[in-house]
């Protein structure tokens, strides 16, 4: 699946309640979600067996993708095309990352 696949999927299911939450109420939950990520990144540093938090970090990174595809689709926001303008035609961010 690529970008536009998954962004199209995400609209499909929950475009209807995402766009009546509007683009503020979507961010919100979006930030939730990075926080949950954060979380279970910490617990990783922290020294959880792999085996035990891997299920969970790979969860977590699948929300705030389907989250920021969310985001994109309320706003408007193609994410295949502006990674491919920025990432692609346009190089890159410019200086470290």
């Amino acid at each position: 699946m690529d970008i536009a696949e998954f962004q199209e999927l995400i609209r499909e299911r929950y475009y209807a309640t995402d766009s009546a939450r509007g683009a503020p109420g979507t961010f919100l939950w979006f930030a939730e979600e990075v926080g949950e990520l954060a979380k279970a990144i910490g617990k990783q540093q922290r020294g959880d067996p792999p085996a035990a938090n891997q299920p969970e970090l790979e969860d977590e990174f699948a929300d705030v993708l389907a989250w920021l595809a969310t985001l994109a689709n309320v706003t408007g926001v193609d994410l295949d095309e502006a990674v491919r303008k920025k990432y692609v035609e346009g190089g890159g961010p410019k200086g470290t990352k």
